[in-house]
């Protein structure tokens, strides 16, 4: 017979059933004020003013440079994720930060049914990002915004992440929001489900009780690798097989 091991991780204390749901109802009730609180901060979000954009700035996408604006592909909206990246590196050494926001924006059907488009702009050469791209499976539309960053990043730091919103009024187009960092959260559903457990995202940052579960130390913008060296999206790619071989623009199964 196997011997059961000892499992003293520490857990939250044991109530009956009316002490529990006493306990998640008061917390029901913060949760609809920062629900209510969120909708009030999206409502502001959308009487920002906004500033115009050079639409005839162009981007690199599969058929050579188009413009800012026909990177809408002919929708109303276009929401741009500005992909890190590091020129010449291998895919192990690529940002674990923008492989873990990207890789969740998977289904666009729902954005392109309310007329937006979403679109990575990546801060890296064309042809050794879209390998990339390939690499990992994504199917969204994919550009280098390179050459190009200092009129989309007026202001900004080159070589951070940013998500941005764009409109635009006929051949004209304005920039109507930007967050950057933890603002790009949006983009990911693991880490909300994370947050409905008990250990949550298990990272030092987090106010959790004593004995919590806190191994995923993280070091910004990166998220944590184990002994894979590389980024977790990436495992099951490496797992089935594909290369990841960026260097010659391309990449697939091998």
């Amino acid at each position: 017979m196997r011997r059961a091991i000892a499992d003293t991780t520490a857990l939250p204390p044991v109530v009956d059933r009316e002490t529990f749901d006493a306990g998640l109802q008061a917390l029901r009730a913060r949760e609809k004020a920062h629900t209510r609180e969120g909708d009030a901060i999206a409502a502001e979000r959308r009487r920002l003013p906004m500033v115009e954009v050079d639409a005839s700035v162009t981007v690199t996408g599969p058929d050579g440079p188009v413009t800012l604006l026909d990177a809408f592909d002919g929708r109303k909206q276009l929401l741009a994720y500005y992909y890190m990246w590091h020129t010449g590196h291998p895919a192990a050494e690529q940002c674990q930060g923008c492989t873990w926001c990207t890789g969740q924006v998977q289904e666009i059907s729902y954005l392109h049914s309310r007329d937006i488009t979403f679109a990575v702009f990546c801060q890296g050469p064309y042809a050794e990002s879209r390998a990339y791209r390939d690499f990992m499976g994504w199917t969204m539309p994919w550009y280098s915004a390179l050459g190009s960053l200092d009129q989309l990043l007026t202001g900004r730091n080159i070589g951070q992440m940013y998500l941005i919103s764009y409109v635009r009024q006929a051949d004209r187009v304005y920039e109507t929001y930007w967050t950057t960092m933890r603002g790009v959260e949006v983009m990911d559903n693991n880490y909300a489900l994370m947050d409905l457990t008990v250990y949550g995202r298990q990272e030092p940052y987090e106010d959790s009780p004593d004995g919590w579960p806190q191994q995923w130390a993280t070091e910004e913008p990166k998220l944590p690798k184990t002994i894979h060296g590389r980024p977790i999206a990436q495992w099951s790619r490496i797992e089935a097989g594909r290369d990841d071989d960026l260097s010659g623009g391309r990449s697939g199964t091998s």
